[in-house]
């Protein structure tokens, strides 16, 4: 069989859990690192792709770089080298779109740390985050979600009273993905820790003024801070897909083994962040990357045997939703079995070090 070449965009989760897989059988982000700088050494978060994959030689190619166009009838991505700013083409057999989500605010000016681009040093982007949390006397939180609450939870233990801490919900109850007795958890501990809770009401602009904030509400309200930092959802990271590949909000849409639905061929796949599948987390990838993996390689061997397939929806999702989400070292709540967890099992499970020591080997780099 000549050989294949199997294109993959994206080096985060999904693409490195897709890449490690082919290579094996075909011939950390973490709230608590800007909170709490010295909890964790840069190597524990700031992991270099390639020396995860030296040992596959010339099977395996990193390009750094941003794809800007997919020609499906040539069957080439265009790709934009970040070191050089030249374009090239990159013909391939098959290919994977795994280019993930950013942080909805990432381009309005605001704060939002946690899948932030336009800066090619990560680590001067978050020491320079970690500088204006240390020094703000008062900071703004957008966003009742996982990473909203995790952070608030981990500034509440940093700063301590130093900061006057407030966060945004645009929902009523503080992480809605989850059982409702979850957020109340949430709610309960951080009201103890004197965070000043806002619901129902989701902040719709936010405006830097050199040394402070003003960020507006979708109720009126006009709050000032010396910091704000988005944690408001994520938009799809798309500007290079055929519209026809996409749903109605911008996500890739998939079959139950992966392919993308509406491609002509069926020798291209997305995963992660990129897909409309519902629940977006690094967990998730452990579960759906075998069946892509499975399936590509059945594709690349001509292989008849039965196909693997990834059936879901929203509600089976929410019914069966694991999530653990540590307020600090300490607390938590989220949800497992259709279940709380006590506090403590979070804080064993997640709190005392949110997973960061084994980022490498969740990203599937060792």
């Amino acid at each position: 069989m000549a050989p294949k070449t199997v294109v993959i965009i994206g080096g985060s989760f999904g693409g490195l859990k897709v890449a490690r897989g082919l290579l094996k059988d075909v011939p950390v982000a973490a709230p608590r690192i800007l909170a709490k700088p010295k909890a964790f050494s840069k190597n524990q978060y700031l992991i270099p792709i390639k020396d995860g994959f030296t040992s596959y030689g010339e099977n395996f190619k990193l390009i750094v770089g941003t794809a800007t166009e997919i020609d499906e009838t040539n069957r080439a991505i265009t790709i934009l080298r970040s070191d050089t700013d030249d374009r090239f083409t990159l013909e391939y057999d098959y290919l994977v779109i795994a280019s993930g989500s950013s942080t909805a605010s990432a381009t309005d000016g605001a704060l939002a740390p946690f899948k932030r681009f336009g800066s090619s040093d990560l680590s001067e982007q978050i020491s320079n985050i970690q500088k204006s949390i240390a020094s703000a006397k008062s900071i703004i939180i957008g966003g009742a979600g996982p990473i909203g609450i995790e952070l608030v939870g981990e500034l509440t233990e940093a700063r301590r009273t130093e900061a006057i801490i407030t966060l945004v919900s645009a929902t009523k109850q503080l992480l809605p993905m989850l059982k409702k007795s979850s957020g109340d958890t949430a709610e309960k501990i951080l009201k103890r820790r004197g965070v000043r809770i806002i619901k129902g009401s989701k902040v719709t602009n936010a405006v830097n003024q050199g040394f402070s904030w003003e960020v507006t509400l979708s109720d009126g309200q006009i709050l000032n801070a010396d910091l704000y930092i988005s944690a408001v959802g994520v938009t799809p990271n798309n500007s290079f897909i055929p519209k026809e590949f996409l749903d109605k909000n911008g996500w890739v849409e998939v079959d139950e083994q992966f392919h993308v639905t509406g491609s002509k061929n069926k020798n291209i796949y997305a995963i992660g962040d990129i897909t409309a599948l519902p629940t977006r987390t690094v967990m998730k990838i452990d579960e759906r990357f075998p069946i892509l993996v499975d399936n590509l390689k059945a594709d690349i061997l001509k292989s008849a045997s039965k196909r693997p397939t990834y059936v879901t929806s929203a509600e089976i999702e929410k019914s069966k939703a694991m999530m653990f989400v540590p307020i600090g070292a300490g607390a938590g709540t989220g949800q497992m079995m259709g279940m709380t967890p006590w506090s403590w099992v979070v804080k064993m499970i997640k709190g005392k070090d949110f997973f960061v020591p084994k980022a490498a080997s969740l990203a599937g780099l060792a």
